[in-house]
This record gives C-alpha cells, sequence and structure tokens, in this order.
C-alpha cells in the first residue's frame, strides 16, 4: 500500500522530502511531480525497482530512460558532453526537456539502450523534485507517469494513488503538474533531433531539426 504524502508544490516541507528520500534509498518506487507532468522514479542503483518501473510503464529495455539529475555538472558524470552538446544544455535547463546522449561508464549497463548505449538526462525545474534530488545527493531513474493503454499521462495524484497504490511505495501530492510532457532531443546526431514534441518545445527552435 503507497504511503501519500502533500507537499507544498513551492515550498517544500524538509520533513517529507527526507522521508521520501528514505523510501527511495530502500528500493521505493514512488510518483512524483515535475515541471512538465507527474513522473516514476527509484534510486539510479536498483535493479529490483528498476524491473517493476518498467512494468508499471509496459516498456522494454529499448525504451530510454530519464536519469533525473541536480544541474549540469551532474549530468556530466554520467553522459558525455562536447562543446555544443554543453551550450544547448545550458540555455534551457533546468526545464521540461530530456536530452539523448551517449553514456559514461558510470551508468549501469542496465540504464542503457541496449544498441546504442545511450541515457535521457534532465534536470527538472519543480521545487519538490528539485528539493528530493538534493536530499538524495544523486540522480533519480524516472520515467514519465503514462500508463499503457492511457490516451496522455496521470496528472492527478488521487487517482495515481487509486490506480498504483499496490505497486508503488510512495505518491508524492503536489497538486496537478499538467499532462504534456518533457521535449525529448537526441543529440547524438549530427543536428539535434526532436524525437517528442511536449512541453516548451518552442524554446530549442533555434537549435533542432
Amino acid at each position: 500500500m503507497a504511503q501519500y504524502f502533500e507537499i507544498h508544490p513551492t515550498h517544500p516541507q524538509a520533513r517529507l522530502v527526507r522521508r521520501a528520500a528514505q523510501i527511495v534509498r530502500r528500493g521505493g518506487l514512488i510518483a512524483y511531480p515535475t515541471d512538465s507532468c507527474y513522473a516514476l522514479g527509484c534510486h539510479l542503483g536498483d535493479g529490483e525497482a528498476l524491473g517493476r518501473l518498467r512494468r508499471v510503464r509496459g516498456v522494454d529495455d529499448k525504451h530510454h530512460l530519464t536519469l533525473m539529475c541536480r544541474d549540469l555538472s551532474e549530468i556530466a558524470a554520467y553522459a558525455v558532453v562536447d562543446n555544443v552538446q554543453y551550450r544547448i544544455l545550458k540555455a534551457v535547463m533546468p526545464g521540461s526537456f530530456t536530452f539523448i546522449l551517449r553514456a559514461t561508464r558510470e551508468v549501469p549497463r542496465r540504464l542503457m539502450h541496449p544498441n546504442r548505449k545511450t541515457i535521457g538526462v534532465r534536470v527538472p525545474e519543480h521545487p519538490v523534485a528539485h528539493a528530493l534530488l538534493a536530499e538524495l545527493n544523486a540522480p533519480m531513474l524516472s520515467a514519465t507517469l503514462a500508463l499503457p493503454g492511457d490516451a496522455q499521462p496521470l496528472s492527478d495524484a488521487g487517482e495515481i494513488r487509486a490506480r498504483l497504490e499496490h505497486v508503488l511505495e510512495l505518491v508524492i501530492d503536489a497538486g496537478s503538474c499538467g499532462v504534456e510532457p518533457s521535449t525529448v532531443v537526441d543529440l547524438t546526431t549530427d543536428r539535434p533531433l526532436i524525437l517528442r514534441r511536449g512541453k516548451d518545445a518552442g524554446r530549442l527552435i533555434r537549435f533542432a531539426a
């Protein structure tokens, strides 16, 4: 049965953020708010939680998952970033953008795309997500909370609890985040390529094809 924390969307309560981070560290799978929509999250190094995340989402190992990071310097530890890519990241982060980059050796093989050896990375702007990452002191493995067969991501924490309370350890309610997912951009090609047009995609018009 999932725990349910009501956390203030702009001034998250430190006590609840610490408890949420403990749940993640102990192998919990959680639903939490981001600046685009709600997401699933788990500890970077927990293979069992990773498997559960993929089962909830209904995706296999060829679906790019995302490392939610605190800042650009943390991204550089897990993804290969050249000067051109860095300028793009710096121009739009934090924000509702997921970038596909070559993974470094710090990324466990089970998290990479099996053929391309790439990983998705993102720096969220939502205060609750940022506070949780700061408390974890590490990236969190994440995916948009869109369930198989649904037309759009879940946006209401109460509905998330009702539908997933038996497969999650925690639902964080910080109000609605909307239903528009992040914009996904592949930076491993000659020119940035938008793979999914989501929130704030227009900010990338000067960079992407």
